[in-house]
């Protein structure tokens, strides 16, 4: 087995050179700047120290960048991900609590342990079947949680922790006439000043430049004087090696929130990873990024690191600042270590409600409100899909709302791919003089008085054999005249068992009604596998083609040339040659079947 299987930074070790040090510094740098007011954000986010963010965006960066697939992403804590450990956690112990840390690390583990079990299974092409819109409604979820969950700090009110987004309105409703001016004042001026810098001055450090407007209002008010909040000071700028405790029943207990949070995670990790590959034209592998990100975690784990993955806002900084391998996300992570140890003790100068605010400002970014509207508008499963995630996340809780999700969207695709089209077709004149096969139901063109070409579009399996033969024995009935059947499957890739025995099936119905059935294949896959089952069999290899006209050729023999004499519909261009060979016979004299 090659090194690289084990030591994958080998693959791009080749590509380091004095040029890409220096340009992969510069964007480690950047990064650093950059992630320290997020880093901070979402471990207060995620319910945690606000050291635990910080320490997640140092290790799990390194990690990932020397294990994972991709050469610019970099990965650390993320907003999806910390909405929904705190939603996983919060139930189970107080937030802020030695016990919720260390379940919060246990947790960790177990993603890591999930993430990289997946990606030695090769299981990175089934993250392709999860809808775009569970994502979608997920993050929207995951935002108002997010939001609604700092409402209290913006408003400078301790409120009961825990519960979806309903019962969490209903007890800040409770403390309304606690509010603390002070703390809204300082809650509403980051949140103004970040969003303004978002328009305004897109390319400025927004959370830096608002986290620093709100503590210097607050320290200008004395706002601790007045009952606000501050940050707790980080217990220490670097992260220590420790192995987190908890009984096996807790540990039990956290297993379908690990679960949850792999998959979001590997769904960030891909979705980012491929965006940029395709972007850059560079190679990426989804399961070695699987791997990456598991083995990222289970590191992070034991490194006081919460769950986290790909960063889109990192990684898009990364890319833009002119990185080119993934040296930039070991950079980024030294360059913040040394800023913390400078700068780790004005941590407790930030305000809560100030935090409360940026992160207010997090979460209204996190919706993206075009692609709630596309789907909605244009999708009517899809929109489903959008509906039940949302509504699963608003009102039951975000772990579960990534199982509904999921559920729905393979239910949407087993129904949908349990639904082939089936159709009657014949050819259409266009005005150029072409004939092109199109539904009939669609343009009314005319039909064959004698042949039926049915097109069946779609997968042909053991879940849509009762649909498909259903359609057929349906438009059969409707033209009871049209014995001969051509069967169009040159959109169907291949067929199983069940589906072999419905087409013998049909072949037996038609001869029965004196008719005749030919099959035209599209691929060598469903050639084989219609050999494979006995399908050509029963057909006969002569009613096998690989095109329509030739089925159409064959088809002529066993047409009544008494009915093709006096039809005047002219449907196909093999008609007239064939009414010029046609003539009567002892056996089959003209008025038998007019």
């Amino acid at each position: 087995m090659a090194p690289t299987t084990f030591l994958p930074f080998l693959k791009w070790a080749d590509r380091v050179s004095p040029t890409t040090l220096r340009a992969d510094a510069f964007a480690g740098f950047t990064n650093a700047a950059i992630v320290l007011p997020q880093g901070v954000a979402f471990a207060t986010i995620a319910g945690l120290p606000p050291e635990y963010g910080l320490y997640t965006a140092m290790v799990t960066a390194v990690i990932a960048a020397l294990w994972g697939s991709s050469m610019v992403m970099i990965s650390g804590p993320t907003t999806a991900i910390s909405a929904v450990l705190f939603a996983t956690l919060s139930d189970m112990a107080a937030p802020g609590t030695q016990q919720y840390i260390q379940l919060a690390l246990i947790l960790t583990i177990l993603v890591g342990l999930f993430q990289i079990l997946a990606g030695i299974g090769r299981l990175g092409g089934l993250v392709s079947f999860v809808s775009h819109s569970v994502i979608t409604a997920f993050t929207a979820a995951a935002a108002t949680l997010i939001a609604v969950s700092q409402l209290a700090g913006a408003l400078g009110v301790q409120v009961e922790r825990g519960g979806n987004v309903v019962e969490r309105l209903w007890r800040l409703g409770e403390h309304f006439t606690d509010v603390n001016g002070f703390a809204v004042l300082i809650s509403g001026v980051t949140l103004a000043t970040a969003v303004a810098l978002a328009k305004l001055a897109p390319r400025l450090p927004a959370f830096l430049i608002a986290l620093v407007a709100g503590s210097a209002l607050a320290w200008a008010l004395d706002a601790p004087a007045h009952g606000v909040q501050m940050v707790a000071p980080l217990a220490a700028a670097l992260p220590s090696l420790t192995v987190p405790q908890a009984s096996l029943d807790a540990t039990i207990a956290l297993a379908p929130g690990a679960i949850a949070i792999a998959l979001v995670g590997l769904l960030e990790a891909i979705s980012i990873g491929r965006s940029f590959a395709v972007r850059r034209k560079e190679a990426f592998d989804a399961n070695d990024e699987m791997v990456g990100q598991g083995l990222s975690n289970v590191v992070g784990g034991f490194f006081q690191c919460y769950a986290g993955s790909g960063s889109f806002t990192r990684s898009g900084v990364n890319a833009a600042a002119g990185a080119v391998t993934p040296l930039s996300g070991l950079f980024a992570s030294g360059f913040l270590a040394l800023i913390l140890v400078f700068v780790s003790p004005l941590v407790a100068m930030i305000p809560t409600p100030a935090m409360a605010g940026l992160i207010l400002f997090v979460a209204w970014k996190l919706v993206d409100w075009h692609e709630l509207h596309h789907v909605i508008t244009t999708s009517r499963p899809e929109a489903l899909i959008l509906v039940l995630t949302l509504a699963a996340g608003l009102l039951i809780e975000l772990d579960f709302a990534i199982y509904v999700g999921v559920i729905a969207s393979l239910s949407v695709f087993v129904y949908e791919t349990a639904r082939p089209e089936v159709a009657v077709t014949a050819p259409l004149v266009s005005p150029k003089g072409d004939r092109k096969f199109r539904r009939v139901d669609r343009n009314g063109q005319p039909e064959c008085r004698q042949m039926l070409t049915i097109r069946i579009t779609g997968e042909l399996y053991f879940g849509s054999v009762e649909n498909v033969g259903r359609e057929i024995a349906r438009l059969r009935a409707a033209r009871p005249g049209q014995n001969n059947l051509i069967l169009d499957l040159k959109s169907v890739a291949k067929i199983d068992l069940a589906a072999a025995d419905m087409l013998i099936g049909l072949v037996r119905d038609v001869r029965d009604a004196g008719g005749a059935v030919h099959v035209v294949t599209g691929t060598d896959d469903l050639l084989r596998s219609l050999e494979r089952f006995h399908v050509t069999e029963v057909l006969c290899d002569d009613h096998v083609h690989e095109s329509k006209p030739e089925a159409i050729a064959a088809m002529t023999r066993d047409m009544r040339r008494s009915v093709c004499l006096v039809c005047l519909r002219d449907v196909f261009r093999e008609c007239d040659p064939l009414r010029d060979r046609l003539l009567p016979t002892k056996d089959d004299p003209l008025d038998g079947g007019a």
